[in-house]
């Protein structure tokens, strides 16, 4: 009897633990729905209109959990940007391989377009893939950045974009679970930003962002990546505001 007890027990929790799981499923497949892609019926007519702008990430950027949808193509389809989407899940700031940030800004970018602005976004795989950090330099010099490292790459980057396109520069932060690796560069991106006086929109750090995902759990696939629906009533909202700031006096 008392063996029959157990195994019914089992049997009740790991059937809870699947109804939770098919409720979560369920939800995540609604919040990528083609209700929440972008649509120009909800065109805006802005200060955004054919403002060209490169934006430069990894899975955030891309738009890993909303089916290569994020907020970049919200920003073009419903604001009017023309957007330049260079991202690849998965890939670091430090240049560790072909596929990295400093690599395909190199690549892929026509350093012969113009750009109203830049927008680069600050990875959450440097440490997961054994990116030294690095140190910020006394330098700016492109040359003298040790772009194997996080923060060396971070100035290289910089210092390329000033010198290609001279515009505006905005990194833009990720959410993030408890990390002190990812904390700590964040943490120095602000450093840097005495230094090269850029912007910084700081999404880990966005208190509205983070009440509004707590009460809409399908708004994120994990602690990092959005849904599509999160990318549209949470992320696009803040770069909307955000950008046309930035581009203000333009």
């Amino acid at each position: 009897m008392k063996h029959g007890l157990i195994k019914t027990a089992l049997f009740t929790a790991a059937g809870a633990a699947l109804v939770k799981v098919s409720k979560k499923s369920m939800e995540l497949r609604k919040a990528n729905s083609d209700i929440y892609r972008p649509s120009e019926d909800f065109f805006v007519d802005g200060k955004l209109n054919n403002k060209k702008i490169a934006f430069l990430g990894s899975s955030v950027t891309y738009g890993l959990a909303a089916n290569g949808i994020s907020f970049v193509d919200f920003l073009r389809v419903e604001h009017g940007v023309d957007a330049i989407k260079e991202a690849v899940s998965g890939t670091t700031l430090a240049d560790l391989d072909d596929s990295s940030y400093v690599s395909r800004l190199r690549k892929h970018l026509d350093t012969k377009q113009p750009l109203d602005l830049f927008a680069c976004q600050l990875s959450t795989n440097d440490q997961r893939k054994g990116a030294k950090m690095g140190f910020i330099s006394r330098s700016y010099d492109m040359d003298d950045f040790d772009t194997s490292t996080s923060l060396g790459a971070i100035e290289y980057i910089i210092a390329y974009v000033q010198k290609h396109w001279d515009c505006p520069i905005v990194f833009y932060t990720c959410l993030r679970s408890p990390n002190p690796a990812y904390e700590f560069l964040r943490k120095q991106l602000f450093e840097l930003q005495y230094k090269w006086h850029f912007a910084i929109i700081d999404i880990w750090n966005n208190a509205n962002l983070a009440k509004l995902n707590q009460q809409h759990p399908e708004f994120m696939l994990d602690d990092t990546h959005p849904t599509c629906a999160g990318y549209r009533y949470g992320w696009t909202p803040i770069f909307v505001r955000e950008l046309d700031s930035m581009l203000d006096d333009d």
